[in-house]
């Protein structure tokens, strides 16, 4: 018995400072006590709009302060209401009685204000953490976002894999819509982000990428370009490019694959309407995508050439009265589509080079094969934005048909 008081009394030391390491959960806070947020929109509020008496919730006065404010509209999850799947619970989400989420609308300075005046407004504490799609108006991004990436950035909450988009007209509209197929909007709008990207429509272009090519001088940022059709759906527009930190310019849908193309992405999901000669109308699908660059420095300016390479199918021949029953056809629609879509690229580079928005990442390329070049010309980004318009482009296009559907016999 002596011997085994020790040891008894050994683990009963270890079992007492086990307890107080494994202390629990003493600070937890239930998921029904937090105010989730799901998604945010940001809108400027129009000069001649009637603005709601401030409530100087983080200011005494209004004195040597803006007078220009946004509007910042959150949805909220609301406990228990949040659907599991697309068959269960919930209501729709414009009945605020049965709604999954709860649509808050509040104004400020900053952003920072705003969600200061939010948590004002809300009993339970805010939390970001399940926050995953923020849709700025336009008319925000062509001011300057300064001030919205340093509290985005800076907040610990904030994943990086969040959406981040641009909006065609007011923001908050997209906060409102109730579509068919999910009954959360921002669940919604994620799902379409998230499968678009998967199916080759959309780069993976998240809040974190956004931030990691506005900090490169060799590249400019983009951001996808939406717009509401009909209320409830959602149209992916373009592409939204940004220059100098502010929104320089768009693109239009069918250039977001001439752009995906150019950078290589897999896999390909676009498909293209083209008038071939001889031979009308024809949709091609483009399946797979592989794209070789080079660079030199010519005649004293960087000069890239792009070799694109496509695999598709031939979807569809509007009746013309010539079928597509040889190769030498099947040729002459491979060749059209490379003339057309590199005139589409050539001009979709000429006009990011207008607005010094270098979305390609070709400054990058530079830098990285011509690192004397680059240091004695670039000293910022700005230096690259501006020597970019001059920068020589050679775009090589090949196309390869692989299927062309079943034939009648």
């Amino acid at each position: 018995m002596n011997r085994r008081l020790p040891r008894m009394v050994a683990l009963f030391i270890m079992l007492s400072l086990a307890a107080l390491l494994l202390s629990g959960c003493w600070d937890q806070v239930e998921i029904e006590d937090r105010a989730l947020v799901l998604g945010l929109s940001i809108d400027k509020i129009p000069a001649d709009e009637d603005i709601s008496p401030k409530d100087r919730v983080t200011h005494l006065s209004d004195d040597h302060l803006p007078a220009e404010m946004i509007s910042v509209t959150a949805q909220i999850a609301v406990p228990g209401r949040v659907p599991l799947g697309p068959g269960t619970g919930g209501g729709s989400a414009g009945d605020s009685k049965t709604s999954p989420v709860w649509v808050v609308t509040v104004q400020g300075l900053s952003l920072d204000d705003a969600m200061n005046n939010l948590q004002q407004q809300i009993a339970d504490p805010r939390y970001l953490v399940h926050l995953r799609v923020i849709i700025i108006s336009e008319e925000v991004a062509r001011d300057s976002l300064e001030e919205l990436n340093d509290y985005l950035r800076r907040n610990p909450e904030i994943r990086r894999r969040t959406w981040l988009l641009v909006s065609e007209g007011r923001a908050s509209a997209f906060m409102d819509v109730n579509p068919p197929l999910q009954r959360v909007p921002t669940l919604y709008i994620l799902s379409m982000m998230e499968k678009s990207a998967a199916s080759g429509k959309f780069p993976r272009d998240y809040i974190g990428s956004f931030w990691s090519a506005d900090s490169k001088w060799g590249q400019s940022p983009y951001l996808p370009y939406v717009a509401l059709r009909n209320k409830d759906n959602i149209l992916i527009k373009g592409l939204a490019y940004f220059s100098g930190g502010t929104m320089a310019g768009k693109t239009a849908p069918i250039e977001i694959g001439g752009f995906m193309a150019m950078q290589g992405m897999d896999p390909g999901g676009y498909s293209t309407l083209l008038h071939i000669r001889e031979l009308g109308i024809v949709m091609t699908k483009i399946n797979e995508r592989f794209t070789r660059t080079r660079s030199e420095i010519k005649e004293g300016k960087p000069h890239l050439i792009y070799e694109i390479f496509l695999e598709g199918d031939l979807d569809e021949h509007y009746d013309s009265g010539t079928p597509v029953d040889t190769p030498g056809k099947l040729h002459t629609i491979e060749r059209d589509f490379e003339q057309q879509i590199q005139t589409v690229l050539q001009e979709l580079v000429k006009q990011t080079q207008r607005d010094h928005s270098d979305i390609f990442g070709m400054g990058e390329i530079i830098r990285s094969h011509h690192p004397a070049y680059w240091k004695e010309h670039i000293h910022s980004k700005e230096d690259w934005e501006s020597l970019y318009s001059s920068v020589g482009v050679d775009i090589r296009l090949t196309l390869h048909l692989r299927r062309v559907g079943l034939k009648e016999k």
